[in-house]
Protein backbone atom coordinates (compact mmCIF):
# COMPACT_ATOMS: atom_id res chain seq x y z
CA UNK A 1 0.00 0.00 0.00
CA UNK A 2 1.46 3.31 -1.10
CA UNK A 3 0.26 5.94 1.36
CA UNK A 4 1.32 8.84 -0.86
CA UNK A 5 -0.75 7.57 -3.80
CA UNK A 6 -3.77 6.91 -1.57
CA UNK A 7 -3.67 10.46 -0.17
CA UNK A 8 -3.34 11.97 -3.66
CA UNK A 9 -6.29 9.87 -4.88
CA UNK A 10 -8.38 10.95 -1.89
CA UNK A 11 -7.54 14.59 -2.54
CA UNK A 12 -8.43 14.23 -6.20
CA UNK A 13 -11.81 12.70 -5.30
CA UNK A 14 -12.55 15.61 -2.98
CA UNK A 15 -11.50 18.10 -5.66
CA UNK A 16 -13.78 16.43 -8.24
CA UNK A 17 -16.80 16.52 -5.92
CA UNK A 18 -16.08 20.14 -4.95
CA UNK A 19 -15.76 21.27 -8.57
CA UNK A 20 -18.83 19.28 -9.66
CA UNK A 21 -20.81 21.21 -7.05
CA UNK A 22 -19.39 24.54 -8.22
CA UNK A 23 -17.75 25.29 -4.87
CA UNK A 24 -14.38 27.03 -4.59
CA UNK A 25 -11.73 26.04 -2.08
CA UNK A 26 -12.38 29.30 -0.26
CA UNK A 27 -16.13 28.66 -0.06
CA UNK A 28 -15.61 25.11 1.21
CA UNK A 29 -13.05 26.25 3.76
CA UNK A 30 -15.33 29.02 5.03
CA UNK A 31 -18.31 26.65 5.34
CA UNK A 32 -16.39 24.29 7.64
CA UNK A 33 -14.29 26.80 9.56
CA UNK A 34 -10.95 26.04 7.91
CA UNK A 35 -8.62 28.09 5.75
CA UNK A 36 -8.18 27.73 1.99
CA UNK A 37 -4.61 26.48 2.38
CA UNK A 38 -5.88 23.55 4.44
CA UNK A 39 -8.25 22.55 1.63
CA UNK A 40 -5.46 22.96 -0.92
CA UNK A 41 -3.14 20.69 1.09
CA UNK A 42 -5.92 18.12 1.40
CA UNK A 43 -6.67 18.14 -2.33
CA UNK A 44 -3.00 17.77 -3.26
CA UNK A 45 -2.52 14.83 -0.90
CA UNK A 46 -0.12 16.67 1.38
CA UNK A 47 -1.97 15.89 4.60
CA UNK A 48 -3.45 12.75 6.10
CA UNK A 49 -6.87 13.97 7.27
CA UNK A 50 -8.63 12.66 10.33
CA UNK A 51 -12.00 10.96 10.14
CA UNK A 52 -13.65 14.03 11.67
CA UNK A 53 -12.01 16.31 9.09
CA UNK A 54 -13.31 14.09 6.27
CA UNK A 55 -16.80 14.19 7.80
CA UNK A 56 -16.59 18.00 7.90
CA UNK A 57 -15.51 18.09 4.24
CA UNK A 58 -18.40 15.82 3.24
CA UNK A 59 -20.84 18.00 5.15
CA UNK A 60 -19.40 21.14 3.54
CA UNK A 61 -19.91 19.52 0.14
CA UNK A 62 -23.46 18.46 1.04
CA UNK A 63 -22.68 14.79 0.49
CA UNK A 64 -21.86 11.72 2.54
CA UNK A 65 -18.38 10.49 3.26
CA UNK A 66 -19.24 7.21 1.53
CA UNK A 67 -20.44 8.94 -1.65
CA UNK A 68 -17.41 11.20 -1.64
CA UNK A 69 -15.06 8.22 -1.38
CA UNK A 70 -16.90 6.34 -4.15
CA UNK A 71 -16.22 9.15 -6.63
CA UNK A 72 -14.55 7.84 -9.76
CA UNK A 73 -11.13 9.17 -10.65
CA UNK A 74 -10.42 10.04 -14.28
CA UNK A 75 -8.75 7.25 -16.21
CA UNK A 76 -4.99 7.57 -16.24
CA UNK A 77 -3.46 7.54 -19.69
Amino acid sequence: MNKEVLLKDLGEKIRIVRKDKGITQVQLAHSIGKDQQSIQRLETGNINPSYIYLQEIAEGLDTTLLDMLKTELPAKT
